[in-house]
């Protein structure tokens, strides 16, 4: 008896959508400023949503330190870059961070990589906000976490509304950010937001 041997199509690649979509716009894919314009288009998304390839526990890699501080701590001003799943457009801004321990610490600089983590994803301002906070919480069980992120969206400033000087302000608080309003006000103090 023979066995079919299923026969499997090479997927259309990234660049290859890229030409058709750039003939769409009604330009000649074949001039020189084009030529290699989707295989760059293909490498930029790929940098742009690696976030999707990483995981928490890879981050974290152990850098979780057991200590009896339980003080606020705060990682302010991280510089982040995301695209828009709606249109598919840049959004930019700073996320702060804060925490405060019960018992541990997570290393500072897994911060700002939780944060890269999240943005480089199809995303929503809204949504990258909850992850951050949760995954921080996840990660080391403080007694609470707050996360603000202010951002620029170009998809309300290159179309639709066009408004160049609009932002963003997007927060989540979990545990005592949540539960005490001396504990939200200190963190928003200290990130210089009132």
């Amino acid at each position: 008896m023979k066995t079919k041997v299923k026969v499997m199509q090479p997927a259309v690649s990234i660049s290859d959508h890229m030409r058709k979509v750039l003939a769409g716009l009604g330009e000649d894919v074949s001039r020189e400023g084009l030529l290699r314009t989707p295989e760059r288009y293909e490498h930029a998304m790929q940098f742009l949503t690696s976030g999707y390839q990483t995981s928490l526990e890879d981050i974290v890699n152990n850098a979780i330190f057991h200590v009896t501080c339980d003080e606020m701590v705060i990682v302010k001003d991280i510089e982040f870059f995301s695209m828009c799943e709606h249109h598919l457009l840049p959004f930019f801004g700073k996320v702060h961070v804060a925490y405060l321990p019960k018992d541990k610490v997570i290393g500072l600089s897994k911060i700002p990589r939780i944060v890269n983590m999240f943005a480089r994803r199809l995303q929503l301002q809204e949504r990258l906000t909850q992850q951050v906070a949760e995954a921080v919480s996840s990660a080391i069980s403080p007694r609470g976490v707050g996360v603000m992120v202010e951002a620029q969206h170009f998809c309300m400033m290159m179309r639709g509304v066009e408004k160049q000087h609009s932002g963003t302000v997007t927060s989540n608080m979990l545990g005592a950010f949540r539960k005490s309003k001396a504990t939200r006000d200190e963190f928003l103090a200290l990130v210089g937001r009132s």
